[in-house]
């Protein structure tokens, strides 16, 4: 049994095959295309979202996206309180660095960058 094969570049190959094998390809071929049919006449339900989930739609709504900008605005208004030395100090600490990694590189004390990082945790969290 010969089984022909066509390639995306529009390139025609037959391959001879026993028939055993040859009815295995030729039936699991009639599966594809049937699903294939299927598919493209299968349509989805916009109401179908409410018995769905996530399946169709996302988690964000108007109402979370606005909470998500406050929520936001409210760090960048609480951040922005702290002096530039704390800023710069808690923006590193939250890059992964150790405090005393930072006061190596900024050649100060390790006691005066933790003073000034917790300094401006404390006033973070008044403003937040």
């Amino acid at each position: 049994m010969k089984i022909r094969y066509e390639f995306a570049d529009g390139t025609v190959s037959e391959v001879e095959v026993e028939e055993s094998i040859g009815a295995v390809i030729i039936e699991d071929r009639r599966l594809e295309d049937n699903l294939a049919r299927k598919e493209r006449y299968h349509c989805h339900s916009l109401d179908a979202v409410e018995f769905e989930g996530v399946d169709y739609g996302t988690e964000e709504t108007p109402e979370t996206l606005l909470a998500t900008i406050e929520e936001d605005r409210r760090v960048y208004d609480a951040f922005h309180r702290l002096s530039k030395v704390q800023q710069r100090r808690l923006l590193k600490l939250a890059g992964g660095m150790s405090i005393r990694e930072i006061a190596r590189q900024e050649g100060t004390n390790f006691r005066t960058v933790h003073e000034s990082v917790e300094a401006g945790r404390k006033k973070f969290k008044k403003f937040f």
